[in-house]
């Protein structure tokens, strides 16, 4: 294990254990101090204001510590600062938005430079990158802001909205009122820096630790005693392998053997039992079967890894139940992800996913798949490709075409004009957004980090650049994240107000990057981008499928979240217990009818449990967006309508898709077009 990963897990262990029992916020402010402090601002202002002032006074009091002032302090602050005349609101809403960009946008860019070693491919790790790191930029900024009066004056004058009022309130918004509710949601919790730094290392400990968590195919072993895979064949988990077992769909000859060979890998790494040994090595052969290792000819004893990977998920976990006591209007993680990050709750998220894992839809499009492999399906099948185009052409020269065009990072950069005006981007559009995109070679699979700030900043776009050129999945990865950038591209500078820049949730930003990554063969010149109705009853049912498997791994994301609050006191193996557990009763509930054999763990192979928690989610819920926008760029100009749609900004998310496409979120259009795309039957 590099050193890197003891330094970041078991500091963040003890500090996160001793904050687990936070004592409750130390505020003097009192209802009764709340409603006189109204009833004085209405008396001066008028009773028109007394709506506004009541929930801006109430917000700041939830913020307000006993360090900040006492409480005639606080009456004073809230007579002094409270802003009545909307004239002179919309000048500090100007210079708040201002400033804050200028804030959050530099401290990113100083994110995006310390992490550089660990995001990057490069040297070996060390201490010192992983310290740089953890290093959280932003953990003081809430201080420092509520330390000025800066974060009581937003909170005081442009005070948040809880979900439900966002979506019964909304569709009557201006723009200008949801930029106004923007502004508040900055400012409606106060965590301490402190907790916030704890959570930063953890967070970072576990990216690090996945970003190298690479498995050598290429010394596998096969129980006759064979290597199926090329030597030099080094494919990260759980990315890689998956990507794998979906090329290998096109081989004919031992694909199949191949796809077993990589699920034993997979529940290897699930349960913990895989060799410590042969984690990111080249120096032992393993077969994953057996779980037997050799070395020159000669057996070595097996060390199983010591459940790292649970390990760091729960170091985040502890680093969270620390903030919740900072976050009184979303007092768990799970709220704050869902309720906060979402704008979806969780209960509402899970309905979702189950109506469409337990339909009659899916069921009869296992069938169809079954019947095109010949055989029974298999739990690694949950990632059958065969719908796609590139199933059906040669990974050589899906291969040759990849790394001839882009042998390495500097030449992709270069060309992302090209790729935006074949994609139907005018020549002005796709310039200024490819000038505002910078391409690196990934140390991990890869990712995008878009700019807080339009001016100095760019997006990033990250992928993998093996020696050589880029590989074909490389090139499909690079493509999603460049639909990221994109994305995060139109949103920050087309956007009307600072405080709207964005989308409503990550699964927005991950529609737009799976409607790009889709994209990719006729990028290449080896396909279309849609539009015959072959080509997008395929598409259909290969995001139906898409969904299948990725809303089976959110439920057991959700699932083991909803454990660790209940037992807050686990350990590490308690965890991975009942992370098995939780994922072989999704498994039984959803999937076991479709593949014929219960008590599989599979779906808890996602690294994204792991160093991205409650994160899952934003995919199947993209997929959903992905396939709904999809269906209205039919007969529409593509690229203007992805600048229409993405430059709303940060509406909420059913309110977005209906003035975005026309209709709500809902697994009912994929559904109903599926069976339409069934009947036909596509082979």
């Amino acid at each position: 294990m590099n050193r890197l990963f003891v330094f970041l897990s078991i500091p963040v262990v003890l500090s996160a254990a001793s904050c687990a029992k936070q004592p409750a916020v130390d505020t003097p402010i009192t209802p009764e101090t709340v409603q006189r402090t109204v009833d004085a601002l209405v008396a001066n202002h008028g009773e028109g204001l007394r709506s506004r002032a009541e929930r801006g006074v109430a917000q700041t009091a939830t913020l307000w510590r006993s360090a900040d002032g006492t409480v005639a302090d606080f009456e004073a602050f809230c007579q002094q600062r409270f802003v009545a005349d909307e004239t002179a609101r919309r000048v500090l809403f100007d210079k708040l938005s201002n400033g804050l960009e200028h804030l959050y946008g530099y401290a990113i860019m100083l994110s995006k430079d310390l992490q550089r070693p660990v995001h990057l491919a490069g040297d070996e790790l060390t201490d010192i990158d992983g310290r740089f790191a953890a290093f959280d930029t932003q953990a003081h900024l809430s201080d420092d802001l509520f330390a000025n009066q800066i974060g009581f004056i937003a909170a005081l004058n442009f005070p948040a909205y809880t979900l439900v009022e966002k979506q019964q309130l909304g569709g009557n918004w201006t723009r200008l009122d949801w930029a106004y509710a923007r502004m508040g949601d900055l400012f409606s919790s106060r965590v301490p820096a402190a907790q916030q730094q704890t959570y930063t290392a953890a967070n970072a400990a576990a990216d690090a630790y996945i970003s190298e968590y690479n498995i050598n195919l290429g010394y596998l072993l096969d129980t006759d005693g064979s290597r199926p895979f090329p030597e030099d064949l080094t494919l990260i988990s759980h990315w890689g392998l998956r990507d794998e077992i979906k090329a290998q769909y096109a081989n004919a000859n031992g694909g199949l053997a191949r796809q077993q060979l990589i699920y034993e890998v997979m529940l290897r790494i699930i349960d913990q039992s895989i060799p410590q040994q042969v984690i990111n090595s080249k120096q032992y052969l393993w077969n994953p079967r057996t779980n037997t290792i050799e070395a020159q000819g000669q057996s070595v004893r097996a060390t199983s890894e010591p459940n790292t990977r649970y390990q760091h998920l729960l170091n985040q976990f502890h680093a969270q139940l620390a903030i919740d006591a900072y976050t009184p209007d979303k007092p768990t993680f799970i709220q704050r992800q869902f309720d906060g990050n979402l704008e979806l709750t969780v209960d509402e998220v899970e309905r979702l996913f189950i109506e469409l894992v337990s339909s009659a839809e899916v069921r009869q499009l296992a069938g169809i798949i079954e019947q095109r492999l010949g055989r029974k399906l298999q739990p690694f099948d949950i990632w059958y490709d065969g719908f796609n185009a590139r199933s059906t052409i040669s990974a050589d020269l899906l291969e040759r075409t990849t790394c001839s065009r882009y042998p390495n990072a500097e030449t992709l950069e270069r060309e992302l004009p090209n790729i935006l005006m074949q994609l139907g981007f005018s020549q002005p559009k796709a310039q200024f957004i490819a000038q505002r995109v910078r391409v690196e070679t990934a140390r991990g699979a890869g990712h995008a980090w878009g700019a807080e700030m339009r001016n100095h900043d760019a997006a990033l776009l990250r992928s993998r650049m093996p020696q050589g050129g880029m590989d074909y999945k490389g090139f499909n990865i690079a493509m999603h994240e460049f639909g990221h950038t994109v994305e995060q591209t139109i949103t920050l500078h087309d956007v009307d107000y600072y405080t709207m820049h964005g989308v409503p949730n990550t699964a927005f930003t991950e529609a737009l990057a799976f409607v790009f990554q889709k994209r990719d063969l006729q990028v290449l010149g080896l396909g279309q981008g849609g539009g015959d109705a072959m080509a997008n009853a395929a598409a259909t049912m290969s995001n139906l499928w898409g969904c299948f498997e990725i809303m089976g791994v959110s439920l057991v994301d959700i699932g083991v979240w909803r454990w660790l609050y209940a037992n807050p006191q686990a350990d590490a193996e308690q965890l991975k217990q009942a992370v098995l557990r939780i994922a072989k009763e999704v498994w039984n509930a959803h999937y076991s009818d479709v593949f014929g054999q219960t008590d599989v763990p599979l779906l808890a192979i996602y690294s994204h449990m792991i160093y991205y928690p409650l994160y899952l989610s934003a995919y199947p819920i993209g997929h959903l967006i992905d396939f709904q926008l999809e269906q209205h760029f039919v007969g529409r100009y593509f690229a203007a309508e992805v600048e229409r749609i993405f430059k709303q900004g940060r509406l909420d998310p059913q309110l977005w898709m209906q003035r975005g496409v026309g209709q709500p979120l809902s697994v009912q259009p994929l559904l109903t077009a599926a069976r339409k795309a069934m009947e036909q039957n596509i082979e």
